[in-house]
C-alpha cells in the first residue's frame, strides 16, 4: 500500500514526536515517516528526555517513536508520563533493548507497540503503520521474549549457560561492562556507534542467559569469562 492510500483512508495523526538520540536512526525513521504521508513540519525531534518534555510541555503530540536508551534517562520514564497524561495516546518503542525487563517495564509503562531497530525499513515501516491503525506491534523477536517469561520456568544449567561462546568483541565490551562503564562510554572507547554496542550487549544476554548488567557480571565471573 502506498502513502497515499494509506493517508486517504484516515487523516494521519499529528504531531509526532520522535525520541532518538543517534543521527542515523532518526534520519531513517524521518524518512520512513515521510514515505507514509507525513510533511516534515508534522514531526518533532528529541534527542534527551529533557527535549522530549520539554516538546510536550510546549504542544500535545498524536503519536510518539521512543528509543530507551538515551542520553540523561531510559525512555520508560518518558513512556509513563506520556501515557498518564493521555491513556489514548499511541507510543512505538523502537529500540535495540530486547531483555525480558526492558521489553515488560515499557509495556506496562504504556508503550503501544515495540520493534527492534535491526529490523529493515519494510518491518518498521509496517509497525508504525499498524500503530496508526490502532494496533500493537510486536516485534517477532520481542513476543518470543514475552512467550518465554509467561512460561513456568524450566530447570537450567548450574551455571545458566546456552553452551555458546563469546566472541572476542563479547568479551572486550564484557570486560568494559564490568569496569562499570555505560554503552554511550563504551561506544566512545571502543569507536563504535551505541547502536552496535547495545546489539553486542544484548547477545551477551543471551548467550549468558541473563537479563541484566548485574547477571552477566556474575554469570561471566561463574563461568571463569572474568577475573
Amino acid at each position: 500500500m502506498t502513502a497515499n492510500m494509506l493517508a486517504s483512508e484516515s487523516t494521519l495523526p499529528a504531531p509526532v514526536l520522535l525520541v532518538e538520540d543517534e543521527p542515523l536512526i532518526c534520519r531513517r525513521l524521518e524518512g520512513l515517516l515521510l514515505q507514509l504521508g507525513y510533511a516534515p513540519e508534522a514531526l518533532v525531534f528529541a534527542s534527551t528526555l529533557a527535549q522530549a518534555r520539554a516538546c510536550l510541555a510546549s504542544q500535545p503530540v498524536a503519536l510518539a517513536l521512543v528509543d530507551l536508551g538515551l542520553p540523561d534517562g531510559n525512555g520508560t520514564d518518558l513512556i509513563a508520563e506520556m501515557h498518564a497524561a493521555d491513556p489514548g495516546l499511541a507510543i512505538l518503542v523502537i529500540s535495540a533493548w530486547s531483555t525480558e525487563d526492558a521489553i515488560l517495564a515499557a509495556l506496562r509503562a504504556g508503550a503501544t507497540g515495540y520493534v527492534l531497530k535491526e529490523r529493515d525499513d519494510l518491518e518498521v515501516s509496517l509497525s508504525i503503520r499498524s500503530v496508526l491503525r490502532g494496533g500493537a506491534p510486536i516485534d517477532p523477536f520481542v513476543a518470543r521474549r514475552i512467550i518465554e517469561e509467561l512460561r513456568p520456568r524450566q530447570a537450567e544449567p548450574a551455571d545458566g549457560a546456552t553452551g555458546e561462546t563469546l566472541s572476542p568483541r563479547e568479551s572486550q565490551i564484557l570486560r568494559l561492562v564490568s569496569e562499570g562503564l555505560g554503552n554511550r562510554e563504551i561506544a566512545e572507547e571502543l569507536h563504535l556507534s551505541r547502536y552496535t554496542v547495545e546489539c553486542h550487549v544484548k547477545h551477551i544476554y543471551r548467550k549468558l542467559a541473563v537479563s541484566s548488567r548485574t547477571r552477566a557480571i556474575h554469570a561471566a565471573r561463574t563461568r571463569g569469562l572474568l577475573d
